[in-house]
């Protein structure tokens, strides 16, 4: 039986997404290929004082994915974390030459970020996949220029396949997307081939560590809700 996440009481999800994460200590690991650094961050609400220290792992970038890519110039240059659920969370603040109708975010744009968001969770698993399936519901536009929290999840994981699901959390905490998909692994060589071709796959320390904007959602919540 899966848990509801996240909580019925919209008052305490816009509090999670409000929450203040001070970063207490700055790279604390960081694996021998770079391919991770782990932080310990505290969640403050700003409402009841509630704290909860945990760790959060920034995943790493590439240079040119639209999505991650640091040297694309067309690109988001998201940064990506996972916390101790193995949930992938980003922040995005969606800007003019993302959208669609005038003022809203473009659903290709939504698509892409659900897509990655849940297919990075297989990197804590040593994983490489290629999407097969992508569903993705639409619940209501995502404004420009307001931040969103994107969060992807692993559902099931078997040898060649995975699913998983996300959501895309508007900044009052309400669902604007939602998505599942499918995911196929990549055979070792593939894997091989494409991280060459890559070059670069590293993570980049945050420029200010001071605060943790892409990871507002408390890491020992249950898992994202069914049906929205």
């Amino acid at each position: 039986m899966v848990a509801s996440w996240p909580p019925h009481s919209h008052t305490f999800r816009a509090l999670l997404l409000r929450a203040d994460l001070l970063y207490r200590k700055c790279c604390l690991s960081q694996d021998s290929a770079g391919l991770t650094r782990t932080y310990r961050v505290t969640i403050r609400s700003p409402i009841t004082g509630w704290r909860h220290l945990a760790q959060v792992e920034k995943q790493p970038n590439s240079r040119y994915c639209f999505l991650c890519g640091l040297e694309n110039p067309i690109g988001l240059k998201l940064a990506f974390y996972a916390d101790e659920a193995n949930r992938v969370i980003t922040r995005y603040v969606p800007d003019a030459p993302h959208q669609g109708y005038p003022g809203i975010l473009h659903g290709g744009i939504i698509c892409a970020l659900l897509d990655e968001t849940i297919g990075r969770t297989l990197l804590r698993e040593n994983i490489w996949a290629m999407t097969v399936e992508l569903n993705v519901r639409f619940c209501k536009p995502v404004p420009l220029g307001q931040p969103i929290t994107v969060v992807g999840e692993i559902v099931r994981l078997r040898s060649r396949t995975m699913e998983g699901r996300g959501q895309v959390l508007l900044a009052d905490g309400s669902v604007a997307a939602s998505a599942e998909a499918k995911y196929i692994r990549l055979s070792e060589a593939q894997t091989q081939r494409f991280r060459e071709e890559l070059g670069f796959w590293q993570v980049v320390p945050d420029a200010n560590p001071e605060r943790a904007d892409s990871s507002e959602v408390e890491p020992n919540s249950p898992v994202l809700r069914n049906g929205e």
